[in-house]
């Protein structure tokens, strides 16, 4: 027997393990849903058949093995008799309308309204998620309804969002549902964005971003130890994916969520702006926002501004040109100001309250095209 196919049996094994932890007293995973839910099944993209009916899932870097029977971490994708399948196809547990300010995408048609789905799912585990209520959970174990590509068009519309937004939970999960929908939205005239970790593999980030319009990434932290304690993850890919966003000319910006103590480091912050800088370029918008004690993360206090004011100042020492403190409603710093003459363009009291100021997508000063998507 080779050592690949001991390790393999090793690690089927650890996942049928992991998964008997991880659903209790389920039994047959094929008893977990009832004939209903079948319409939220549908095969998988990116995958590989193994020995004995396993696989190894090959959308996120996770890259679970998965035996027979069980589910990857993120919980969303189930080996049945040796076939992948997404569980979380159209199947929407969250769905409203937000200010696009909220994702938060400054640079990105001001004012307008985004209809905003999610799933069930995650392929991180991060301590301070805010919402891990659905991505920490399985898709039974929450209310969903089911919204075909056409449904979701017609109710964005229905509700004059020019938007779809994926968010809330990790849009990579239900990739083959935002593949196809954000396709079909995107040929009757309305704009895309997800708003992601960033944890997805390079071959379906590819395959995705023709049919968006924005990508918002939360660049967690600039240290590979925060992601492995603190996310359960790594964050080479993460970085990687910064860069293929960028090249495929889709619009990019990135949110740091400040942790006291675990990411807000001046040294860390200044790498992470010179990074940022050199590997995205200078008008790539950073939004440092404010953290506040949440699920597993209780033990560290909210973010004192002074500590976002800080950072901003690192980074725009360090060349950026838009950097962002958010979390502080009314925080002058929510505002946009033309790189070149300081003038201000956009005014945010609130995500809510949006004077834009730009004509043409220029500062009414001097001039200057700002960065963006404005029309």
């Amino acid at each position: 027997m080779s050592r690949k196919r001991v390790l393999d049996m090793g690690m089927c094994a650890a996942c049928a393990f992991a998964a008997e932890i991880l659903l209790p007293s389920c039994g047959n995973i094929e008893s977990l849903f009832s004939s209903t839910d079948d319409v939220f099944r549908v095969r998988a993209r990116y995958w590989e058949s193994l020995q004995d009916r396993a696989v190894r899932c090959m959308l996120c870097p996770n890259e679970c093995l998965i035996a027979e029977g069980t589910r990857g971490r993120c919980r969303t994708r189930e080996n049945r008799r040796g076939v992948l399948e997404s569980l979380v196809y159209s199947r929407i547990v969250a769905a409203h309308v937000d200010p696009i300010e909220k994702k938060p995408l400054n640079h990105f048609l001001p004012g307008s309204r985004a209809f905003s789905i999610a799933t069930t799912g995650c392929g991180l585990a991060c301590r301070f998620c805010q919402n891990w209520q659905i991505s920490q959970s399985r898709p039974e174990d929450q209310s969903a309804e089911r919204i075909t590509k056409e449904g979701l068009v017609r109710r964005s519309k229905e509700s004059s969002s020019t938007v779809i937004a994926y968010t809330y939970n990790e849009p990579a999960v239900q990739f083959e549902y935002l593949l196809e929908s954000a396709r079909y939205a995107r040929e009757r005239g309305l704009r895309t964005v997800i708003i992601s970790s960033g944890y997805i593999n390079a071959a379906p980030l590819k395959e995705l971003l023709p049919h968006l319009s924005a990508v918002k990434i939360d660049l967690k932290a600039f240290r590979d130890q925060f992601y492995r304690n603190i996310c359960s993850g790594t964050i080479a890919p993460v970085k990687r994916n910064l860069e293929i966003v960028r090249a495929s000319g889709v619009w990019l910006e990135i949110v740091v969520l400040v942790i006291p103590t675990l990411n807000d480091a001046p040294q860390e912050i200044r790498e992470m702006a010179r990074w940022i800088r050199t590997n995205l370029g200078a008008h790539t918008p950073v939004h440092f926002t404010r953290f506040y004690p949440m699920y597993l993360l209780t033990n560290v206090p909210p973010t004192p501004v002074s500590t976002l004011e800080r950072c901003r100042e690192i980074a725009v020492a360090e060349g950026l040109q838009y950097v962002y403190v958010g979390n502080v409603p009314g925080h002058r710093f929510e505002n946009s100001y033309c790189h070149v003459c300081g003038t201000l363009v956009i005014r945010r009291t609130s995500i809510f309250s949006v004077e834009n100021r730009l004509i043409g997508g220029a500062c009414p000063s001097c001039g200057t095209m700002i960065p963006g998507v404005w029309s």
